[in-house]
């Protein structure tokens, strides 16, 4: 008995470390609402949480979604309350956060104006006198978000932000061209009949996860999530996630 009591212990004992160490591996994926990219009403939370989950999985990380306002994701990955932004455009202060992975998706940036608005863009300098609604928090480009000499104006999000832009409130407003289209459909006739994009891009981001740097192994995530990026590319199944979701 007294053998047969030692060997039940050390089974117990041995799937509490694996379920302890499983939980471990769990990974806390944060991102704001920005369909088609991150959405929990969308498919697999959108394009970019299926994307990255998917190539977490690969590398041997299950994980949970949590859909926040951007500062907060931000500030808790800052924080160690999320392990993973799934979202972030590099820049330099954001490193201070976390460690950002290859880039696995590519964002293009451009301006939005009123159709009967005679605003031409080529370079910034030529958009100093006109007033820009801004998401708060986001990074748009350097050249952009370094300027002080732009009138920025932040508000919650791009809906509000073309709405403004529709009646005249301000003069620009800035997103991802498929972002933009995406939200664009689900507004009233009035707004998306009052807009359009200027022809010039700001910018090409590339979109990477940002990992915090308190999670010790955050060198090890990302060097995963990137091998297994690389993997998915070459075997189709990333061309897949993107023509399930319509990209």
């Amino acid at each position: 008995m007294p053998r047969l009591h030692q060997a039940s212990a050390l089974i117990v004992l041995l799937l509490l470390l694996l379920t302890q160490g499983a939980a471990a591996e769990k990974l806390r994926l944060v991102a704001d609402a920005w369909p088609p990219f991150t959405d929990a009403t969308l498919v697999n939370g959108g394009l970019a949480t299926d994307i990255v989950s998917t190539a977490l999985a690969r590398a041997g990380y299950a994980s949970d979604f949590e859909q926040v306002p951007w500062a907060r994701a931000l500030m808790g990955v800052g924080e160690g309350r999320y392990d993973v932004l799934v979202n972030a455009w590099y820049t330099d202060d954001r490193t201070r956060l976390g460690q950002f992975s290859d880039e696995y998706l590519l964002n293009r940036v451009r301006f939005l104006k009123r159709k009967d608005s005679p605003i031409e863009y080529k370079n910034l300098q030529q958009l100093h006198t006109f007033p820009i609604a801004i998401v708060r928090g986001y990074a748009y480009s350097p050249e952009f978000d370094d300027d002080g000499s732009l009138q920025k104006v932040p508000v919650h999000n791009f809906s509000m932000a073309v709405r403004m832009v529709a009646a005249d409130r301000v003069k620009l407003t800035l997103e991802d061209e498929y972002v933009a289209r995406y939200h664009l459909a689900r507004e009233s006739s009035k707004v998306r009949n009052a807009v359009e994009f200027l022809p010039t891009p700001l910018s090409e981001n590339s979109l990477h996860i940002l990992v915090s740097l308190k999670n010790p192994q955050h060198e090890k995530i990302v060097a995963g999530f990137d091998r297994e990026i690389a993997e998915m590319k070459a075997d189709g199944s990333y061309a897949r996630l993107m023509k399930q979701h319509g990209m």
